[in-house]
């Protein structure tokens, strides 16, 4: 039996789900005897599990309306190809990753071709968290014949408007594995018996290069003249970045390491483990720092361009930028967002996390809510056997 999926994502997280959800489809196709292919909208991690990636979409991705004008073209171009094949090749289904933004045109598009192709939106947009204008929502329920929800107040958010909505659980909760100990991680990473890792985790998109990078610098820097035995390390995330992070360490005298997107994968376990303290943007890797229970401080930042249209225009409205805090709908772990995005203040608030037990005590119990939010063990795997069960 021969069967096709297509799939439809962008940015590296969006790769990462993708990849993980791609090798679950292959996995249980096997299982069922099924010789199953899969093209896709994606990166590397997909591309490594043996999707065939039509465009390579981690680098035409950003957000806010000033960020996203000069990616516009190229993408909408990405978009009429790849729309094209799917109704040449016609597959089994289409699945949509988050990417919420080309996604919603590319399934909008699809359901008015009346192709009677499936469509799949796995990792949906969270409404249910931020409004915008007078409180609509995109057509999702309107082209999807199925929402695979991670998170529960989505699914409760999209039953309610009447989708087809199953609660899978997060992807992340299969990633997290037992961290190595303190002793074997120093040793691996030839760190001396005092010093610990203080983790940076800035970019995934370019523009947050620019808005994001040069304060957390800032900030590494005058943490380690206090705390001199922190070294700082900086995942890659993307092998174009890792020059940039290079030369961010060098300019502001920073003692640290650059971890390549090749080596990620077996390097991060021992990192995890001795990580004190983590300054990141928001997004997936916060519900991962979480579910190791590593101390975080997120911050984000667009341009005042943006950020004026999406507040006195747009009538934007989001209670918090962490998926961590959205979920338990309080602030667990610090945000700092556009004018308190600023090194003195991070500074300020990560010297209190580095020394008082109470602040550390106040995000581990926060983290022991969150995990009760995002289901058990086997996530992809669920979302999988209903995915190949449903187009055979």
């Amino acid at each position: 039996m021969n069967k096709k999926i297509f799939i439809s994502t962008g940015e590296v997280s969006g790769d990462l789900h993708g990849g993980l959800l791609s090798k679950a489809l292959f996995d249980e196709a096997r299982k069922l005897s099924i010789n199953l292919e899969i093209y896709g909208l994606g990166g590397e991690k997909m591309k490594n599990q043996g999707v065939q990636i039509f465009q390579d979409t981690t680098s035409i991705s950003a957000i806010g309306i000033w960020e996203a004008l000069p990616l516009i073209i190229p993408m909408m171009k990405v978009q009429k190809k790849f729309l094209k094949f799917i109704k040449n090749d016609r597959p089994n289904c289409l699945i949509l990753i988050d990417y919420m933004g080309p996604n919603i045109r590319i399934g909008t598009k699809l359901k008015r071709s009346k192709s009677n192709i499936p469509i799949y939106y796995y990792i949906a947009p969270q409404e249910w968290a931020w409004r915008v204008g007078n409180n609509s929502t995109t057509n999702l329920i309107n082209f999807s014949d199925r929402i695979f929800a991670i998170f529960k107040q989505e699914a409760n958010f999209y039953k309610r408007k009447g989708g087809n909505v199953l609660w899978v659980g997060h992807p992340m909760v299969d990633l997290t594995k037992k961290l190595p100990s303190k002793k074997d991680s120093r040793k691996f990473l030839k760190l001396r018996s005092n010093q610990n890792i203080l983790l940076l985790m800035p970019a995934s998109r370019t523009q947050e290069l620019k808005y994001i990078l040069p304060t957390y610098l800032k900030t590494a820097r005058k943490l380690q003249l206090r705390y001199p035995s922190l070294i700082v390390y900086i995942p890659s995330c993307r092998r174009v970045f890792e020059k940039r992070f290079r030369k961010g360490l060098e300019k502001y005298g920073i003692k640290g390491k650059v971890i390549s997107q090749q080596d990620d994968s077996e390097l991060m376990p021992y990192i995890y483990s001795l990580t004190k303290l983590a300054l990141c943007k928001s997004g997936t890797v916060n519900m991962e720092l979480a579910l190791y229970g590593i101390p975080q401080i997120v911050g984000y930042r667009v341009s005042r361009v943006t950020a004026f249209i999406a507040k006195k225009i747009l009538n934007f409205k989001v209670r918090f930028i962490s998926p961590v805090n959205l979920l338990v709908k309080k602030s667990i772990i610090p945000e700092f967002v556009q004018k308190n995005f600023n090194e003195k203040k991070i500074f300020y608030r990560a010297c209190r996390l580095l020394e008082l037990t109470s602040e550390k005590s106040k995000i581990k119990k926060g983290y022991t809510l969150l995990k009760k939010e995002l289901g058990k063990k086997g996530v992809v795997e669920r979302a999988a056997k209903e995915i190949i069960n449903s187009i055979i």
